[in-house]
């Protein structure tokens, strides 16, 4: 009995140590698939929390993190089918004759975000493009087909039919941090798939007139043309964002790149796949960042939130009884401190629900009740630095 017992604990003694060994040098080896369903029913593959955190120590190769995300990464190649607009002139077809349909090409970069096949890239990308290729990293090609797009965040969901699709791994895009290391995945100049790698220089950045919704991850890893739609991610691996602007002066890099947050993107994923497009809330009003000068035009004693300056005539907030004037402070459970943060916790109502909102009128504190509208699709032309 006495040697059973010791021939246990030395059995139990091995395998913990097997254990400690593998957690140590291979953690990925235990980790389990984390596959979930969506709220519109998408299988995804998200990271677990304890990995969706930055970073706590710097790594000295950022090789594990390419290789496992790069084969999800796919290049995008549109053509567009362009007619010289003054083609049907006689007096143009008199001089130059015929000039019939010239084939317009486009390059950019995707993310497969689930074994069925969907593809996140940028609207810009694809749009008004009549025929999309998309090519895996392991050579294989698939025609891809647009089911949505959301021009007021400049992101499109392609559908592709292969088996076996290397998909990426979704991260927290919530839980980054101002000088946590990403990597930026996409296919450059056309040159081929490129990784570089850099540090998260800002968050939350907007009012830069790309977007209609904008909450951008700023980096400082380089973004050039073709890099539209690609991955970046974190030293795990993660998805947090999809690369979707530049600032630049020359065209190309000049380490101040923008990415959209994987979270905002997972929403407009799962509204297109399950209502066909996004729905985003509206109440009929002329926001303005809160001024001295127009608090005193307006005699409101309030010294933050969003003044309003007019009210659509029969909309959802003159409903709710908002005047001009009137300086909203808060919508729902969202602070609000400029027009973005308006913007966007308008968008965040599910219209026909009732909702508060809490202002300032005069030297007074008011919360009224609104019903919000759906938000009228907004398809405004495309500003400049898309990359």
């Amino acid at each position: 009995m006495k040697r059973l017992w010791l021939l246990f604990a030395q059995s139990v003694t091995v395998l913990l140590a097997l254990y400690f060994i593998v957690a140590t040098l291979q953690p990925g080896w235990l980790q389990r698939n984390n596959a979930v369903r969506s709220n519109a029913g998408i299988a995804l593959i998200e990271a677990p929390q304890s990995e969706a955190n930055r970073a706590s120590v710097a790594t000295s190769s950022f090789s594990p993190a390419a290789k496992k995300a790069s084969p999800a990464v796919v290049s995008i190649n549109t053509s567009t089918a362009v007619r010289h607009p003054r083609a049907n002139d006689p007096w143009f077809q008199f001089f130059f004759g015929d000039q019939g349909v010239q084939n317009q090409a486009g390059l950019g970069s995707g993310v497969i975000v689930s074994p069925d096949g969907y593809v996140l890239t940028n609207n810009h990308v694809v749009e008004a493009a009549d025929d999309i290729e998309v090519t895996l990293t392991d050579g294989r090609k698939a025609k891809g087909t647009v089911m949505g797009t959301d021009p007021e965040t400049d992101l499109a969901i392609l559908k592709i039919s292969l088996d076996k699709l290397p998909v990426i791994v979704l991260g927290n895009s919530d839980s980054a941090e101002v000088g946590d290391q990403v990597l930026a995945i996409g296919n450059p100049f056309g040159v081929g798939q490129t990784v570089t790698s850099g540090i998260i220089s800002a968050l939350g950045r907007s009012e830069l007139g790309i977007n209609t919704f904008e909450n951008f991850i700023q980096t400082d890893a380089a973004i050039n043309p073709g890099n539209s739609g690609g991955a970046l991610v974190d030293v795990n691996g993660n998805l947090v964002g999809i690369n979707t602007a530049i600032y630049s002066r020359s065209g190309g890099s000049m380490g101040i790149g923008f990415a959209i947050p994987v979270a905002l993107a997972k929403n407009v994923l799962d509204s297109i796949v399950r209502d066909g497009k996004v729905t985003r809330g509206w109440i009929g009003v002329e926001p303005n960042d809160l001024t001295p000068e127009l608090a005193e035009t307006f005699g409101v004693k309030a010294d933050s939130g969003v003044i309003i300056t007019g009210v659509l005539q029969s909309g959802p907030a003159a409903n709710a009884g908002i005047r001009p004037g009137d300086v909203i402070t808060q919508i729902g459970d969202m602070q609000v401190h400029h027009v973005q943060s308006l913007l966007t916790a308008v968008a965040a109502l599910v219209p026909g629900t009732t909702s508060e909102v809490q202002l300032r009128r005069g030297d007074q504190s008011l919360t009224l009740p609104i019903t919000p509208g759906t938000r009228p699709v907004n398809n405004r032309a495309m500003p400049q630095g898309r990359r």
